[in-house]
């Protein structure tokens, strides 16, 4: 070190020429460290120190690429649903929750999107590249996609006691657990009243969130469609794959996709999710609250009921074609004569 150097080193410091003879075990490891008593310690590597430091990283599995690496395989990891035999959503089924489409035309239904759209986990994007596992609290989104992958699959846990395999039923507790793709994982979605330090980024409502405590801001509930009949069906066991409404115990507020909040995040565009329930003008909930619990295909393990095609009769109902009007038209009217 040149004599400049040494006059700016401040008097009772160690000089870096007396540390370096202090530490030369280390400086043989490739490292150097300099000591300041009573302020920090710093390392310098030397190449062949670096080199060290990043094979023992690279065998441990603690580079940063490896750990963003092993967060997005698990997160876009293929999953298989649960397949249900009797047509009801269960305790443990692993599922999908899908926010249909409203079927309105694009003129319509602007600015909203159209299409259907899954919930998902939605990790933070620092922690997409640092991180090697999901970080609580997460948040969710809304994505296009409806393939099963860790992102938007959910297992339906029970809150009360109940066992593994019985059928939820309508007006009971239930928990919705995400894994993001791990096996030793598990987040809680949940959701808690809007104040002036928690809302939603977009809409400014009531926030839903992924926690690591279950708790009662975990709690859901389905509940029937229709709302002159919801009486009736409390009580009854869940269907899949048919339209319901999930609404948080917590808040007595459903779970909702307004489709005109969009978020930019490390996979692209996608939507906000929100608690807030969406009546018209007969006090009935809107298809923003619409959802469907997604089963697997039991004829195909790799897709959904959600892909499996409709009966043609169904069809035909719905969209009949013009052979099928002018043949109803026709036996309509022999029949009358």
């Amino acid at each position: 070190m040149n004599e400049r150097a040494e006059q700016n080193v401040p008097n009772g410091y160690l000089r870096p020429a007396l540390v370096l003879h202090i530490c030369s075990a280390d400086v043989f490891l490739g490292r150097i460290t300099y000591v300041y008593p009573g302020l920090f310690q710093v390392q310098v590597f030397t190449p062949k120190g670096l080199l060290k430091d990043f094979l023992h990283k690279r065998e441990r599995g603690e580079l940063l690429i490896q750990k963003s690496r092993s967060l997005k395989n698990n997160l876009l990891k293929k999953i298989p649903l649960s397949i249900s035999k009797d047509g009801f959503v269960h305790f443990g089924d692993t599922v999908m929750l899908v926010n249909p489409d409203n079927h309105k035309s694009p003129m319509e239904n602007y600015p909203a999107v159209c299409g259907n759209l899954s919930l998902a986990v939605l990790p933070d994007e620092i922690a997409v590249h640092t991180a090697d596992s999901l970080q609580a609290p997460c948040e969710v989104s809304a994505i296009k996609s409806v393939n099963p992958v860790g992102r938007n699959t959910f297992r339906i846990l029970s809150t009360e006691g109940n066992s593994m395999g019985e059928p939820i039923r309508f007006g009971q507790n239930f928990g919705l657990g995400a894994t993001g793709g791990f096996a030793d994982q598990m987040l809680y979605l949940g959701s808690d009243h809007k104040s002036f330090m928690r809302f939603a980024k977009k809409s400014y409502l009531q926030q839903v969130f992924l926690t690591d405590e279950l708790s009662y801001l975990t709690c859901w509930q389905a509940t029937f469609l229709d709302p002159q009949l919801r009486l009736e069906y409390e009580g009854f066991p869940v269907p899949a794959n048919s339209k319901l409404l999930i609404t948080h115990c917590h808040t007595n507020r459903g779970l909702a996709v307004p489709r005109k909040y969009w978020i930019s995040s490390y996979f692209g565009k996608e939507y906000e999710v929100i608690c807030h329930t969406y009546l018209d003008s007969h006090k009935a909930e809107e298809d923003k609250n619409y959802w469907i619990i997604v089963t697997g295909n039991p004829s195909d393990e790799e897709s959904t009921m959600f892909d499996r095609p409709k009966p043609l009769s169904e069809k035909t109902r719905e969209h009949p074609s013009e052979e099928t009007r002018d043949r109803e038209m026709k036996f309509t009217q022999e029949h009358r004569t």
